[in-house]
């Protein structure tokens, strides 16, 4: 827009003024005023040409009586094209009778616009035969429209290969709906015997694209918005941008709509705004959707739940799913189920998952199974994985893992994690490690961590190492651990933290289970102690070891206790011995015991 604003500025890009524009106009009119006399004066000196272009220019200009008695007089001289616009004269006096049977006279004369406006004429009338048969005729002889006005007949009847083939004669001489038509069926994959065979080398989406792109240029605003559509799919967003403008501008409301998302998209959410304003004005539901979610996210509820009510009201369904998730936001519960019930009723996949998670916090769960039953039946991968929870809940294990595979099959990350534990607890690790990758490819960190757990079990044993020495190459199951703990799970923090450590990285070792400490690990909280004690950092040690066995972990509390005995600290070294005792596991309680019992006897002496 700035570039051409310069060419306007620079004088580069000339723009006619209105004097000249009105001087234009003027010229023309006056050179038609001329061209009308010089007609005259041959028609009215017997000229058969001049009466039949005379009458074609008053009819164009709706003085049918004075078009009439030279189309008449040119007709009765044998002028075809005169037989014809005096068929288009009297049809448009309303006598379509007369009117064909010049039209008739014409186009057995040879006018291809004759024949198709008979063949029109006739398929107005439901004569189907002898509709086709005209418009073959106009279509044969390389009518434009002839040609169109076939194809939608073969297309009506359902002959989609005969449709096709005069729907691609006219889109090559140039008609837009023609061309937008084309691309439309090329898009569903119709016609798999389509005449375009010679084009074949062509993909067919590849060809529709090319349709909608000449019936775009041509002014068609559908194929403006489809080409946009494909284009902004392919990541090519400038130009589809300006295709979406196009189609927009030319009172497309889906255009407008999606240019708003391509605009948010970019970042700029006051010009996307403006063209949802402009397209839910103009009754697109998912503009008014868009708005709503708009002044929903600015905290202004009022003014977004009167644009869901728009988007309700112009038929979308999201704008009562939409009014649910707000009103549940809001604490409106009673308000929430009325309109997840509305759009659920209406067919709301979302919504009747929604309402059955409502109903089931509410108590309700014989009211919530039937609402994810159908939304799970319409594709809902959230409702399949919840009716999943639901046959758990009640110990229903098979239920539940038909639900969660078929979950699992849609992508469901959650559902894939499940499946996966089945699998490892029937025994058949080959299937569980396919879920549980899944999972983890999904981002689960408990299937990676799974996952890495089912490789590590498999791997032969790695050959014993000093802290210190080089690091070895980390193996898949060292990546999965890591992958895992690197989104914060615990256990798997601990784990590559010891993986590190047996390869002599001490660094990376400490790093790890301070992570998982830090993180309320008791696991991670005493192998860093134990690391700290090996490095000769025992105070800093017998901190962590504290959190550990404060955490419940007896192992530290043993640690503590023989910490205690070695500094004189006998009574605290007592307390801890007692604690290790009673934390277990049974190795660390009877040499926990041991040593509080010989702390016992060395308090008492």
């Amino acid at each position: 827009m700035g570039d051409m604003a310069n060419l306007f500025g620079t004088g580069r890009f000339a723009q006619p003024s209105g004097q000249e524009e009105s001087a234009d106009e003027a010229q023309e009119a006056a050179d038609e005023a001329a061209e009308e006399v010089r007609r005259r004066l041959a028609a009215d000196a017997g000229d058969v040409e001049a009466m039949s272009v005379l009458g074609a220019m008053l009819l164009r200009r709706g003085d049918f009586d004075g078009a009439e008695s030279h189309l008449r007089a040119a007709t009765a001289a044998g002028d075809r094209a005169a037989a014809n616009n005096l068929g288009v004269l009297l049809h448009q006096r309303g006598y379509a009778d007369d009117a064909a049977g010049w039209w008739r006279i014409a186009a057995v004369a040879g006018s291809a616009a004759a024949a198709h406006a008979l063949g029109r004429h006739f398929r107005e009338r439901g004569d189907e035969p002898a509709a086709e048969y005209w418009l073959c005729q106009s279509a044969e002889q390389g009518h434009v429209l002839g040609a169109y006005a076939l194809a939608d007949l073969l297309e009506h009847r359902g002959d989609g290969a005969g449709a096709e083939r005069w729907m691609r004669a006219a889109a090559e001489r140039g008609h837009r709906e023609a061309a937008y038509r084309l691309a439309r069926a090329l898009d569903r994959g119709a016609g798999p015997d389509r005449v375009g065979r010679d084009r074949a080398a062509a993909p067919a989406a590849d060809e529709a694209e090319q349709w909608y792109r000449q019936a775009a240029a041509r002014g068609h605003r559908r194929a403006a918005l489809h080409l946009g559509t494909i284009l902004e799919r392919r990541g090519e967003l400038k130009e589809a941008g300006r295709w979406y403008l196009t189609s927009a501008k030319d009172g497309e409301a889906r255009a407008a709509c999606a240019l708003g998302f391509l605009l948010r998209d970019a970042g700029d959410t006051e010009s996307a705004a403006v063209w949802w304003l402009r397209a839910a004005q103009d009754g697109d539901g998912n503009a008014a959707n868009a708005l709503g979610a708009l002044h929903a996210e600015r905290g202004e509820t009022q003014t977004a739940e009167r644009w869901y009510r728009a988007a309700m009201d112009a038929g979308d369904d999201n704008g009562a799913y939409n009014l649910g998730l707000l009103c549940a936001e809001q604490g409106r519960t009673a308000q929430a189920e009325q309109w997840y019930r509305r759009a659920a009723y209406a067919g709301h996949r979302e919504a009747s998952n929604a309402l059955a998670i409502l109903l089931l916090r509410g108590g309700d769960e014989s009211g919530a199974e039937p609402w994810f039953s159908k939304a799970a039946e319409a594709g809902s991968v959230d409702a399949a994985f919840n009716l999943g929870i639901l046959h758990a809940g009640r110990g229903e294990e098979r239920a539940a893992l038909r639900w969660y595979e078929g979950a699992a099959a849609a992508g469901h990350t959650e559902a894939a994690l499940q499946v996966g534990m089945a699998r490892l607890r029937d025994g058949d690790e080959r299937e569980a490690e396919r879920f549980l990758r899944c999972a983890a490819g999904g981002g689960s960190a408990e299937a990676a961590y799974r996952l890495a757990t089912v490789l590590d079990a498999r791997r032969p044993p790695a050959p014993a190492h000093e802290l210190g020495e080089t690091a070895q190459e980390k193996s898949e199951c060292e990546e999965w651990y890591e992958r895992a703990a690197s989104q914060g799970h615990r256990r798997a923090q601990v784990r590559v933290g010891m993986l590190a450590a047996a390869r002599g990285d001490v660094v990376e070792a400490a790093r790890w289970y301070r992570e998982a400490a830090e993180a309320g690990s008791r696991n991670g909280a005493f192998n860093l102690g134990l690391l700290l004690a090996r490095e000769g950092s025992e105070p800093e040690a017998v901190v962590w070891w504290r959190r550990a066995a404060d955490a419940g972990h007896g192992r530290a509390a043993l640690r503590l206790a023989l910490v205690c005995a070695r500094r004189g600290e006998l009574a605290e070294g007592q307390r801890w011995a007692d604690r290790a005792v009673s934390l277990g596991p049974a190795e660390v309680g009877e040499r926990a015991a041991r040593l509080r019992d010989a702390l016992r006897q060395e308090l008492s002496a």
